[in-house]
């Protein structure tokens, strides 16, 4: 079969001819359809994602959409231990795959899902979301970012605080549920005084920045809250502005502030996969929406580092 191969994390995967995978018992092997070029897929082809062994060569791909053997279409998150989804076959764990509808468009399934699930789990899974509740997103330009934003007003949160740099996809995010806009472009000090002005009393954080920014927007927002023992649930999910960052001791004796997590080990697989049919359900019926940006994966050599459109995410896909 033909795949995207990484031989090297230094450049991007080349279409070449690989050995078909072989399915163990239990799996099925699938003819690919589309992929979504997610950022976990980069970093995993990088070799920077901390499930990350080192070893190649490998094929991308943590998701896509695949047709059976039967012609049924599903969505399906790949397990760690199997090749990648950037091929014309996948393996798939009949248990990590979802159905799809007749009339989904499976090139939006695979731009979508993978972001989309990011908020939508931990909302779901990570804290005891409630409606009514106020959210801001930190990152929200980024696509997963717009997927927060949407998913938060779905869930019924009455309050969405939208943050990012990109000044064009930030005023675009009204139009997806955000209440409150916030540039994080320009002096960073006077960008989080702004921040802490706008959502010290929200009562969660989805964090796709991490770094600096956090570093910065935490003790802004406490420093602003008018009541700092009420409960405020930072959840980290991406780290686009960097991996580390310095956190006063004081920040967590002073208020209510519980960071955690969201991602691959702190959700089970099947809490994941659980979710997964939900989701689909709020595509198919309209009430999220998202936009791909298909490129046949023949070119995904010249594709993998080209710029894509606002509100888009690049999608490779192997057939029609």
């Amino acid at each position: 079969m033909y795949a995207a191969v990484v031989s090297s994390f230094d450049r991007p995967p080349r279409y070449e001819e690989t050995a078909a995978p072989q399915p163990a018992e239990g799996r099925v092997l699938v003819r690919m359809l589309a992929a979504g070029l997610h950022p976990r897929v980069r970093s995993g082809a990088n070799g920077t994602h901390y499930t990350s062994e080192g070893q190649l060569p490998l094929i991308p791909g943590v998701d896509g959409v695949g047709q059976l053997p039967d012609g049924q279409r599903v969505y399906f998150v790949a397990d760690d231990d199997d090749p990648g989804t950037m091929a014309e076959q996948a393996v798939v764990d009949p248990r990590r795959a979802v159905p799809l509808p007749d009339d989904a468009d499976a090139a939006v399934i695979a731009a979508a899902m993978n972001p989309a699930m990011s908020s939508w789990v931990a909302l779901r899974r990570r804290i005891s979301f409630q409606p009514g509740q106020s959210v801001l997103v930190l990152g929200a330009t980024g696509n997963a970012g717009r997927m927060a934003v949407q998913i938060a007003r779905r869930l019924g949160a009455d309050r969405i605080v939208a943050a990012g740099r990109d000044p064009q996809r930030l005023d675009l995010l009204t139009g997806l549920g955000a209440t409150g806009l916030v540039s994080l472009a320009g002096d960073p000090e006077h960008a989080a005084d702004q921040l802490g002005k706008a959502a010290a009393d929200v009562d969660v954080v989805i964090d796709y920045t991490w770094g600096a920014p956090t570093e910065r927007a935490i003790p802004a927002l406490l420093t602003h809250r008018a009541d700092r023992s009420a409960p405020l649930d930072w959840i980290q999910i991406g780290s686009t502005a960097g991996l580390d960052l310095t956190l006063p001791s004081f920040v967590l004796r002073a208020a209510n502030l519980r960071i955690m997590g969201s991602g691959q080990g702190s959700v089970t697989a099947a809490g994941i996969v659980a979710e997964l049919p939900s989701l689909i359900d709020e595509f198919s019926a309209g009430t999220l929406t998202a936009a791909a940006q298909p490129v046949p994966l023949t070119e995904v050599e010249e594709a993998w580092g080209a710029p894509t459109e606002p509100g888009r995410r690049l999608v490779f896909t192997m057939s029609a």
